[in-house]
């Protein structure tokens, strides 16, 4: 069975989603159409690879991804397939790929040129889902495109060491559902430079001296209860993902607040950890 997933930021209120869906079914009956996410913020690169990057390896080799985030074609923002790990990505050239394709160099590009394409203002409807269910049906990726090497880059977000190796400048890069505040401080790179040393992560106004193996790391147990850390404190971890995530303990982003809300950080805002 072909496997197609979809990663938008169509949302679920306009008709998008469900045209693309009944297209891709409309040309290939038998497929099995996955959605990673709908929500994600319009045009936002980073969050979208963030998101990709870390649910495409739950599927099968040889699953197509559709990636319809400002997918608008343009001399600058080709149209393109992607294969890498095994899988393939149907994306425009807008950064997303660079950012997947960072630690596994992709196996092949190619830039996507159907005789008589008409992409108009909705290119993943009337070109993406073409391309998808081609490759799906096991079609060679020569018969939609020519090779490609100009593959964009983004690197602005890649977390800069300071002071010698004393200090990492990282960025917000993703909140969750919960209000988690997601870096791009990877713990290899965390590890490289920590060396044994004590550290404090800064965000903002807060202080944070401990890095924990799951949420609930921040609470000892040895503790009697009215001693312990709990619900509504501060603390940080290195998610499923390896990424330094700040998080409240049991946080609701929708009544009490998340991270994100309750220490004031947004997307692209610093977070620093000093060794000491």
């Amino acid at each position: 069975m072909a496997i197609i997933t979809l990663t938008t930021d169509f949302g679920h209120k306009d008709h998008f989603v469900g045209a693309v869906k009944g297209t891709i079914l409309t040309n290939l009956p038998d497929a099995h159409i996955v959605d990673i996410s709908h929500s994600i913020s319009p045009f936002n690169i980073q969050e979208c690879a963030y998101i990709l990057k870390n649910a495409y390896t739950a599927f099968p080799k040889g699953t197509v991804h559709i990636v319809g985030v400002d997918s608008e074609l343009s001399p600058e923002n080709q149209h393109l397939v992607v294969q890498v790990d095994g899988h393939y990505f149907v994306s425009s050239n807008n950064g997303v790929m660079s950012l997947i394709t960072s630690e596994i160099p992709p196996e092949k590009i190619v830039e996507i040129r159907l005789p008589n394409a008409n992409p108009g203002s909705f290119p993943v409807l009337n070109v993406f889902v073409q391309v998808a269910c081609h490759i799906a049906r096991g079609g060679k990726l020569e018969v939609v495109g020519k090779p490609f090497d100009e593959l964009r880059e983004l690197r602005e977000f890649e977390p800069r060491i300071l002071n010698e190796g004393r200090t990492i400048s990282g960025n917000v890069i993703y909140i969750d559902n919960y209000g988690n505040v997601v870096t791009n401080i990877q713990k290899s790179l965390f590890e490289a430079y920590r060396n044994g040393r004590s550290f404090e992560i800064n965000a903002r106004t807060t202080k944070i001296k401990e890095v924990h193996h799951s949420y609930n790391g921040i609470i000892n147990y040895d503790l009697d209860r009215s001693q312990r850390k709990g619900p509504g404190d501060a603390l940080a971890l290195f998610n499923s993902a390896g990424y330094m995530e700040l998080a409240i303990f049991k946080s609701d982003l929708n009544s009490v607040g998340g991270a994100s809300s309750l220490l004031g950080l947004n997307y692209r805002d610093t977070v620093t950890v000093n060794f000491l």
